[in-house]
């Protein structure tokens, strides 16, 4: 993923896409007629074709604070002090003191008990209890605000760690409390001799919370004098998806999209702008308290690797979907390893898929097993790099990394950055890797990209696709619906493109790097922009039926069509699904005739599913989280031949229910 820079040509884009909407729709209004077309679908099994499997699925990239202060659900931002780096005294933002100089001094040292993270938080409180130098009020000490303000929830329960040395006997109090401090919603205070700190102790407990708080804080407070140093402070909700640590609003919104596979951990993440920030496998697995954390310099803030390589994994696993690893290849955006000098990068990733997929007494397969996860993942696809095959190395270094990898891993799919034509016996792969930024408009006809590409391997992962800039606003219905034909198209060439996902997948509100995103969230709400949305319309096609379509209508190219038999896995029952994307201002009225379909449609139990809007630049918001979603209702007078309207700027899916078959057609 790269960075956008705004110029005057997109703002001129923009403005000329807003009028040339504002224009249609008006036009569309003086029209008032409904255009007519025709919709033939072609259902013979001697003309289908099947969708690959992990045909549509998601890429995480650690982007606009998507993992940490957002998936990832620890809620204390810089838990381990290492965020203003290894000299000392150093930043300790987020943190902040609760006090002033004359009751209180914080600051950093290397006093830690960690070898990989050697920075602590040393307090030295110079007030005490007695009234000749009383502390304030509640005492002194330190306070989290998390990630733009923890969500504390009434009667939930929160995991607290930390570690704790003292020159002094301790009566510290853990609380969490509303923004200011005022209002405790849970604490408990820890004591002990100076004996019991003297080394450094690893304290944990519950908390629960007895009220709601969308805004709150984590607070450390003494009034006892002397020095207390801590260090991995964490608070961690108990009620996290399936246990494993994700927010449970956020991945559940994945799992709804039933992806196929989870590509991780990002593109421009996983090389860094420079190469001592790329994301390192080895760093980010074993006790969390034992991670070194790093800069994500790509897209400018710390990350304590909470979520690491095996959460990721683990994630995969979680949602039924198939691990992508994206490797580090030597190359940062700034800087390169020759391939003379590879071979030690080259082993780490063998190390990596061992991690993933050794047995639990291998060497790195036995780091896995510690962590609680004795089985081996399902790790099938590795991608070497990030779109950098122009790098002076690239070319060198893959061909080291694909020896090696399928030396070990014979059966492992390797995806090259290069393009299908550099693609060669000299230079081999499984697939490869396609990214597809670009405006709403030339998304739509996009929808012919892969028309003309040469049948057989390899294949194309579409890996990041997305209308961007500001012809997409932070998510617009039409910017969706340019998607959705993108993605329709890609339907149509699933023999050549094998896998495809969107770009970015998350978004932290308060910390907005890139638009648009699929998912927008705080640290208490969430909602979907309508490409969001629209992904629903395509989550049975992988693994589907897909039959040929064909429309005609005068006067009008804005209308693209696609039709898959698929089948529900709860009550086995099959579908023909007829998705519609009308991309113009005009309303269609869809004469659809069904030919040769081996069985026929049941009278009752087909459905309608709708996405659009009274404006094609809607979008979705907190304040109106569904005010661009898709609405479902049941079709009646379903047939063969049928009638059927699509509004202006809409895509809609046709379920149509079969009768049973003696033979699955899927």
């Amino acid at each position: 993923m790269g960075v956008q820079r705004a110029n005057g040509a997109s703002l001129l884009r923009a403005l000329v896409v807003v009028c040339a909407l504002c224009w249609a729709l008006s036009s569309r209004c003086a029209e008032g007629q409904n255009s007519n077309g025709q919709l033939s679908v072609n259902a013979s099994p001697q003309n289908a074709r099947k969708i690959p499997d992990k045909m549509f699925g998601i890429f995480f990239e650690e982007i606009n604070h998507a993992g940490a202060g957002g998936l990832w659900a620890e809620l204390v931002s810089n838990r381990g002090f290492e965020a203003g780096g290894p000299n000392t005294p150093s930043n300790i933002d987020p943190w902040l003191i609760i006090g002033d100089e004359s009751s209180i001094i914080v600051g950093t040292d290397r006093t830690s008990c960690f070898e990989r993270n050697p920075v602590a938080l040393r307090m030295e409180v110079l007030c005490a209890s007695k009234k000749t130098n009383a502390c304030p009020s509640g005492g002194v000490g330190v306070y989290n605000p998390g990630y733009w303000g923890m969500n504390i929830e009434k009667g939930k329960v929160y995991k607290v760690s930390l570690h704790i040395r003292s020159s002094d006997t301790v009566s510290l109090t853990v609380s969490l409390t509303s923004s200011d401090g005022l209002q405790k919603l849970a604490a408990h205070t820890i004591t002990g001799s100076k004996k019991t700190f003297a080394k450094w102790t690893k304290i944990e407990f519950h908390l629960r919370s007895n009220q709601n708080n969308t805004n709150s804080r984590l607070q450390l407070t003494t009034s006892k004098s002397g020095v207390v140093w801590l260090d991995q402070v964490s608070v961690m909700p108990m009620d996290t998806y399936m246990g494993h640590g994700f927010r449970k609003d956020l991945a559940s919104m994945l799992a709804n999209l039933k992806p196929q596979f989870l590509k991780f951990p990002g593109g421009n993440y996983a090389m860094g702008n420079y190469l001592r920030n790329a994301f390192r496998w080895s760093e980010t697995v074993g006790p969390w308290e034992e991670r070194p954390g790093h800069f994500n310099d790509a897209w400018g803030y710390w990350t304590d690797d909470g979520l690491g390589f095996f959460e990721f994994l683990q994630l995969a696993e979680d949602l039924g979907a198939s691990p992508v690893w994206v490797v580090n290849d030597g190359a940062s955006l700034n800087e390169e390893v020759s391939t003379k000098t590879i071979a030690s990068l080259v082993k780490d990733v063998v190390n990596g898929i061992e991690f993933a997929r050794g047995g639990p007494k291998t060497t790195w397969g036995s780091v896995r097993a510690s962590m609680g996860h004795p089985e081996s993942f399902k790790l099938d696809y590795v991608s070497i790099g990030n779109q950098e095959c122009w790098m002076l190395y690239y070319r060198g270094n893959y061909q080291k990394f694909y020896s090696a990898i399928k030396s070990a891993y014979p059966d492992i799919n390797i995806i090259s950055s290069c393009d299908r034509p550099t693609i060669s016996p000299s230079n081999p792969a499984d697939l490869y890797d396609v990214h597809v930024y670009t405006s709403l408009t030339n998304m739509f006809s996009k929808t012919s990209m892969f028309d003309n590409t040469p049948r057989g391997a390899p294949k194309a992962i579409v890996s990041e696709y997305a209308v961007t800039g500001n012809d997409a606003g932070k998510g617009t219905l039409v910017a969706a619906l340019a998607e959705a034909a993108f993605l329709i198209g890609l339907e149509r060439n699933s023999d050549v493109v094998e896998m495809a996902s969107c770009a970015p997948l998350f978004v932290n509100d308060n910390d907005r790097r890139w638009s648009p995103d699929a998912i927008v969230f705080n640290s208490w709400q969430h909602y979907g922009c309508p490409n969001y949305w629209m992904l629903h319309f395509f989550k049975e096609s992988s693994g589907a039926t897909l039959h040929p379509t064909a429309i005609q209508i005068s006067n009008y190219d804005q209308l693209l069509a696609s039709a898959i038999t698929w089948q529900n896995a709860k009550d086995r029952s099959t579908y023909l699904r007829i998705k519609v994307v009308n991309f113009g201002n005009q309303a269609v009225d869809l004469n659809i005739s069904i030919a040769e379909l081996p069985t026929g449609i049941k009278k009752s139990g087909s459905k309608q599913m709708v996405l659009t809007s009274s404006s094609p630049l809607d979008e979705n918001s907190f304040q109106q989280p569904e005010k661009v979603v898709p609405v479902l209702s049941p079709m009646v007078n379903v047939g063969q031949q049928m009638g059927a309207s699509v509004g202006p700027y809409s895509l809609t899916s046709f379920d149509l229910l079969l009768e049973p078959s003696k033979h699955d057609s899927i």
